[in-house]
C-alpha cells in the first residue's frame, strides 16, 4: 500500500463519539486520523438543517439519511417488528434525532464510577460536558454548564406558550414534583419544566456532531483537514471488517464508492458506529466462537459478551385534545419542538428524589397534545447476533421489549399514577384538555391497559450497552478506556459501551464517551 493509506488512527463513524475523537486527536497537528463515513455530508439539506423536520425525520426514516433494517418480531408486544436503523450520514444519529440534550444524572454516573473508576465520575463528567458545551440557556450557571465549547445547546422556548404552562402545572399538581429550571443541573434531576435543552444553534438550526466537530474550520468540503490538521474523512465509505495481524488490529477494509479499499494504522482502530459496531466486531472475528464458526467467520477472540445486554427504553404515548386558541403561541418559537416535559421517579417503588425512572415529553401534532412516555429503568435485555460472514447483511437484533414483567408493571404504573392524575388536573385547568387515548376507563381496566400498552408501544433509538464497558467477568467487551478485550490496538467508543442504562436520551452520553476516550488516547500517547 502507498504511504497515504497509513494513519495514526482510523475512526469508523462520524456520530457524537467518532466526530469528537477525530477532532480532538488531530488538534495537535501531528496526529493523523482517517474517518470512514458510510453516508454523505448532508448538513445543508433542509430536512437536516431545519429543526422543524426533527420529529418527522425520526418518524418516517427517510431512506437517503438512514440505514435500512428491521429487528426481529417482539413476542411481548404482539410479535410486532420495529426498525433497526440509525443515521447514515455525517453526524450519524445526531443529524436525524429529536435534538434533546439530556445528560446522565449523578445517580447513573455514580454506578459508572463504582464499576470503572474516577475517569467516569460525576465530577469528571461535568467538567467534560462543560468543555463540550456552548450553552444558551435560562441563566448563567457556570458551575454546571460550559459557554465556550463547540456544541451549541439552546434552551427553548424563550417564552413558554400557554399549552406548556398548563401541561407543566398539571404535572406538578398531579405528581407532587417541583417545577425546575434546568434538568441538566445535577442538583435538580427530578421535576417538571417548561424549557427543553436542544442541540440547536442560536437561530434554531440543528447542531450535530458534524456541524460542531467537522465544520469548515476543521474540514473542507473535499474531506481534508484545514490549517495543517492531519484529518481525512472518506464519505460513502462503508467499513467491512477490521484487519488483524494475529490479535493486533492493523487497519480496516472498506467499500469506498463501490470499490474495496484497505487502510492501515500505526496506533489504533476506533469503532464508533453505534448499532453497527457489534457487527463490525463479529464479522472481524470477535464474539461468541460458536456463533462465529457457524457464520463461517475465523475466530480472533472468543467473547460471548459481544451483542448481549442490549437495552432500549420503552416508549408509549397518551393523547389529549386541547384548546385550539392556545395553538398560535407555538409559532413564537417554531424550533422549540416540545411543549414542556418532566423527569419523574418510579411510580411504584419507593420514591428516590434523585433517581429518574420516567421521562415525559409534550408534543403538539396533528391537532392533538401528545405526552410521550419513556420508561428509563427497563430490566428487559436483548441480543444482537451475526447472520453470516457477509458484512453488508444486517444482524439479527432482538431488543427483548417487555421480556421482564417488571417493565410492563412499571409502564402500567406510569399510566395509573401519573397519566391519569395529570389528565384530571389538566382538564380542571382547562376543560378543553381531555384525555382521548387511552381513556380513563382503559387505564382502570387491567387487561385493557395491558392491551393498549402493547398495541401503542413505540420504538426509541436509545439502544445501548451491547458492547458493555465493564470487567470481562461482568459482561464486558471493552475496559474502562474502551479497549476491546483479547486484542490490541482496537477501541470502541459510542453508546454501545454504556455500562449502566442512562436515564434519558443517549446522545449526550455518546458525546461524553467520545471525549473521555479521546482524552485517554492522548494521555496514553
Amino acid at each position: 500500500m502507498s504511504s497515504n493509506h497509513y494513519f495514526d488512527y482510523i475512526v469508523v463513524g462520524t456520530g457524537p463519539a467518532g466526530a469528537v475523537i477525530a477532532k480532538t486527536l488531530t488538534d495537535d497537528r501531528e496526529t493523523s486520523v482517517l474517518v470512514l463515513e458510510a453516508g454523505e455530508n448532508n448538513d445543508l439539506d433542509k430536512p437536516i438543517k431545519d429543526s422543524r423536520f426533527a420529529l418527522e425525520l425520526e418518524e418516517n426514516y427517510f431512506p437517503q439519511y438512514f440505514w435500512q433494517g428491521e429487528g426481529v418480531p417482539q413476542e411481548e408486544v404482539n410479535d410486532r417488528t420495529f426498525e433497526w436503523t440509525t443515521g447514515r450520514l455525517s453526524g450519524g444519529g445526531s443529524s436525524i434525532n429529536g435534538e434533546q440534550y439530556v445528560r446522565p444524572t449523578p445517580a447513573v454516573l455514580k454506578e459508572w464510577e463504582s464499576l470503572l473508576g474516577k475517569r467516569w465520575s460525576k465530577r469528571q463528567a461535568i467538567e467534560n460536558f462543560k468543555q463540550l458545551e456552548k450553552f444558551i440557556g435560562i441563566k448563567g450557571n457556570p458551575k454546571f454548564h460550559g459557554y465556550h465549547g463547540r456544541i451549541n445547546i439552546r434552551q427553548t422556548p424563550v417564552n413558554p406558550p400557554i399549552i406548556t404552562e398548563k401541561l407543566v402545572s398539571a404535572i406538578v399538581k398531579a405528581t407532587g414534583v417541583d417545577e425546575i429550571l434546568d434538568y441538566n443541573d445535577p442538583t435538580t434531576p427530578i421535576g417538571a419544566f417548561t424549557r427543553w435543552q436542544l442541540y440547536q444553534k442560536p437561530n434554531g438550526t440543528r447542531e450535530s456532531s458534524s456541524t460542531a466537530f467537522l465544520s469548515s474550520d476543521i474540514l473542507n468540503s473535499d474531506g481534508f483537514g484545514v490549517n495543517g490538521r492531519k484529518l481525512r474523512v472518506f464519505y460513502k465509505s462503508t467499513a467491512l471488517r477490521i484487519l488483524f495481524e494475529g490479535r493486533k488490529a492493523i487497519g480496516v477494509e472498506f467499500l469506498k464508492e463501490g470499490k474495496k479499499v484497505k487502510a492501515f494504522v500505526r496506533k489504533s482502530v476506533i469503532i464508533s458506529a453505534g448499532i453497527n459496531s457489534p457487527q463490525l466486531l463479529m464479522v472481524s472475528g470477535i464474539g461468541a466462537s460458536r456463533d462465529l464458526k457457524k457464520a463461517g467467520i475465523p475466530v480472533v477472540f472468543n467473547n460471548p459478551n459481544v451483542g448481549k445486554n442490549l437495552t432500549n427504553h420503552t416508549l408509549n404515548t397518551a393523547t389529549f385534545s386541547f384548546n385550539k386558541t392556545d395553538f398560535d403561541e407555538l409559532q413564537n418559537d417554531p424550533f422549540a419542538l416540545y411543549t414542556g416535559g418532566a423527569f419523574l421517579p418510579h411510580p411504584l417503588v419507593e420514591k428516590n428524589e434523585n433517581r429518574r425512572a420516567v421521562q415525559l415529553v409534550g408534543i403538539v401534532s396533528e391537532g392533538k397534545l401528545i405526552i410521550t412516555i419513556i420508561f428509563l429503568q427497563p430490566r428487559s435485555r436483548g441480543i444482537i447476533k451475526i447472520q453470516n460472514n457477509d458484512p453488508l447483511k444486517i444482524v439479527l437484533a432482538d431488543e427483548g421489549f417487555l421480556d421482564n414483567s417488571f417493565d410492563m408493571e412499571s409502564v402500567k404504573g406510569i399510566f395509573r399514577e401519573y397519566i391519569k392524575p395529570i389528565a384530571i388536573n389538566l382538564s380542571s385547568i382547562d376543560s378543553a384538555y381531555q384525555l382521548i387515548n387511552p381513556t380513563l376507563e382503559t387505564i382502570e381496566n387491567e387487561k385493557a391497559l395491558e392491551d393498549f400498552i402493547k398495541e401503542n408501544f413505540g420504538h426509541n433509538h436509545h439502544q445501548q450497552g451491547f458492547l458493555r464497558m465493564a470487567p470481562y467477568k461482568k459482561g464486558g467487551v471493552v475496559d474502562n478506556r474502551g479497549r476491546v478485550y483479547g486484542v490490541d490496538n482496537l477501541v470502541v467508543a459510542d453508546a454501545s459501551i454504556i455500562p449502566f442504562t442512562v436515564d434519558g436520551n443517549t446522545s449526550a452520553a455518546a458525546y461524553l464517551i467520545g471525549y473521555t476516550i479521546a482524552q485517554n488516547l492522548l494521555f496514553d500517547n
